[in-house]
């Protein structure tokens, strides 16, 4: 099996994952990955929704997998098989905002316990830490400023929808907190300058 990384949003494909897809037989993945990729799909591929993650594990050797962004952040690449990595919505951020990677602590929200994500977020912002979490649509920055309240001056800065034509950078603090108009962003948590 290949788990392929198809990037953050369109035009994000890396040319060793658009050679795996391209010679692919069988492709499964989320209605989002298999949009992103739809262009290199080759004719008489059978193409599949994933519909339980849990069977995941047991697909045959040939299924090329695709997850969005990249496989090992937050991703499919706990599979067994080879791992084709993507561009994440984390490095493409860091990007937009020339913030250096090894400067960045990367945790998530997504798909995990809300609660917990956010005191591990507070006690790393205790110590200054540049941070970027991961979040899902349900995730409220709200409740996570509630419990900066000790650091007014740090910067939140949501990437929204980043990597797509909509894309939008919002920027904010703990006390001015920018707001969300999409359920798809990260956020990053910056040491005031």
């Amino acid at each position: 099996m290949k788990i392929v990384g198809v990037g953050c949003g369109p035009n994000l494909l890396t040319r060793q994952a658009e050679m795996a897809i391209k010679s692919a037989t069988l492709i499964l993945g989320s209605e989002r990955a298999i949009a992103l990729v739809q262009d290199s799909i080759p004719p008489g591929c059978e193409v599949k929704t994933i519909e339980n993650y849990r069977a995941l594990r047991s697909l045959p050797d040939e299924t090329v997998l695709l997850s969005t962004g990249d496989p090992m952040l937050s991703g499919l690449g706990y599979l067994p098989g080879e791992v084709i990595p993507g561009i994440s919505s984390v490095q493409l951020g860091a990007a937009r905002l020339h913030i250096p990677l090894i400067n960045l602590l990367v945790l998530t929200a997504h798909g995990r316990g809300h609660d917990e994500t956010m005191h591990t977020v507070c006690d790393e912002v205790k110590q200054n830490r540049s941070l970027c979490l991961i979040t899902d649509p349900e995730f409220k920055i709200r409740n996570l400023v509630n419990m900066l309240s000790l650091y007014p001056d740090y910067r939140l800065v949501i990437c929204q929808d980043i990597g797509y034509p909509e894309e939008k950078i919002i920027e904010g603090t703990v006390d001015n907190p920018p707001h969300a108009t999409s359920g798809m962003y990260i956020l990053f948590l910056l040491p005031s300058v």
